[in-house]
């Protein structure tokens, strides 16, 4: 079978620009609907002055180079590994429970990843030619460059074992999930060594993030697995879904409780000796609201949620799971900030005048408007998704 022919006999469902716009005009769907064309509009305008002022629109400093977008980057591409492994429960590792979400995790990785790097091409200088000189000139040595590298060939495997979902051949989408699993946890896990490498920023180096990144991936993947699937039945859960959405309930409470203890370690470790650069960051981390925004509502009020009714309470789940997506942005935005929040060279300095104690940025219009653009695009082609391919389980 030709490429063509493959690709003709994918199910599909033939719709026009009226199949998109019909709806049902519940207040919800139409905030939803809004919200999305207002992002949208958002990312237009920010791209926009981006192509006009370039960097100069960005709040981002030679002491601050990375900022928002990286950030959002991140959480992105975090969203679409996590929803990597959560579709591979079912497809890949032959958990039947999970089947029935299998299709619309994967997709929702597809999705989530191409938002990614709808958002972090408007943070390179130049995109078109980092692709071209990705091939020509590979840095072998370069993890940022193996990071682009693997999640490129990782949104390959994706698309192919999507395709092979929709086509119901459950044993060519176990190949290719597994291996676009795998590849997947090596870009996140090398993801993590971008910040781990930094050898000058004493608050990231080391191997804690490696890990770190793939735990936050699957508790993420649970949230949004959450989310999409409240959307999918408006809260009220045919029993197939109340058994997966328990189970995942309570998968999620024992990777929020890791995900806790790694934390304090890691705030421990960080304080403890006094080292230089690292410990009066750490202090001054858990002094700012930021962290503590991730902390309750990233971890503490989702597991809270699951551990009162034993992970039964979906709904509740399905509210806990939006509260924490906000703390997983919070946990992104705080990782890329803190990582540069101590000076690394020493000002000039004149008479009364002492050099700054921290890098401050806060993002500029256009780094905002970019990062709603990249939820406005993700929200868009999810939807556009769901209207094209059947993202339900096949009922036999």
């Amino acid at each position: 079978m030709s490429i063509k022919e493959f690709i003709t006999t994918i199910p599909y469902n033939k719709i026009s620009i009226k199949d998109l716009l019909s709806f049902e005009k519940s207040p919800r769907n139409m905030l939803m609907a809004v919200l999305t064309v207002a992002f949208l509009a958002m990312f237009v305008i920010g791209v926009g002055i981006y192509l006009v002022h370039g960097h100069h629109a960005y709040g981002v400093t030679r002491q601050h180079p990375w900022g928002l977008l990286i950030a959002v980057y991140i959480f992105f591409v975090v969203s679409s590994t996590g929803l990597c492994i959560v579709g591979s429960l079912g497809d890949v590792f032959g958990f039947k429970d999970y089947m029935m979400v299998s299709k619309r995790a994967i997709f929702g990785s597809i999705v989530t990843i191409l938002a990614g790097f709808a958002v972090i091409a408007f943070e390179i200088g130049h995109p078109v030619r980092m692709l071209i000189y990705n091939v020509l000139s590979p840095g072998l040595t370069s993890a940022i460059w193996w990071m682009g590298t693997l999640y490129g060939i990782y949104l390959t495997f994706m698309i192919i074992e999507f395709v092979f979902l929709l086509k119901n051949d459950m044993k060519m989408a176990r190949y290719f999930g597994l291996t676009g699993l795998l590849v997947g946890l090596a870009a996140h896990s090398n993801l993590g060594g971008v910040f781990g490498f930094l050898n000058s920023r004493t608050i990231s180096n080391g191997v804690f993030y490696p890990t770190y990144f793939i735990l936050t991936a699957f508790i993420t993947g649970i949230y949004i697995t959450f989310i999409m699937m409240g959307f999918r039945y408006k809260l009220k859960f045919p029993e197939n879904a109340r058994v997966m959405l328990v189970n995942l309930a309570k998968i999620q409470a024992l990777l929020i409780s890791i995900l806790i203890f790694f934390e304090t370690w890691k705030m421990l470790t960080g304080v403890y000796g006094g080292m230089p650069n690292r410990a009066e960051v750490v202090e001054h981390i858990l002094t700012t609201p930021p962290f503590w925004v991730e902390f309750f509502c990233g971890m503490l009020i989702p597991l809270v949620i699951i551990l009162t009714s034993s992970g039964k309470n979906v709904v509740g789940m399905f509210w806990g799971s939006l509260i924490g997506m906000v703390g997983i942005f919070f946990m992104r935005y705080d990782l890329v900030h803190d990582t540069q929040l101590k000076p690394l060279q020493m000002m000039k300095i004149t008479e009364y005048q002492l050099p700054p104690e921290w890098v401050h940025y806060f993002p500029s219009a256009t780094e905002i408007m970019i990062s709603l653009g990249g939820l406005g695009i993700c929200l868009l082609l999810y939807y556009v998704g769901t209207k094209v391919f059947s993202l339900d389980a096949d009922e036999h």
